[in-house]
């Protein structure tokens, strides 16, 4: 699944808000240097989905505030 997040480094608070079907606003405390901020979006989103981190990949938008996650579900049984 394929999800848009609108990112927002250095908030006071962290959370997820869904805005749309597949598109997120993400507030993490982290600032964006050095990839801490999509790091840190990266552990939300994948607490948020409730899978590992490594389910959670960055695809497009390591740079930008507009950011596209690919997030790998776990197969429904």
């Amino acid at each position: 699944m394929q999800i848009r997040v609108k990112a927002k480094p250095n908030s006071k608070k962290e959370g997820i808000s869904k805005l749309g079907e597949n598109y997120f606003e993400v507030k993490v405390s982290a600032p964006p240097v050095k990839g801490l901020a999509n790091k840190r979006i990266t552990e939300l989103l994948a607490k948020y989905f409730n899978v590992p981190k490594s389910r959670v990949k960055l695809i497009k938008g390591a740079t930008g505030r507009e950011k596209v996650f690919e997030i790998e579900l776990p197969e429904e049984k």
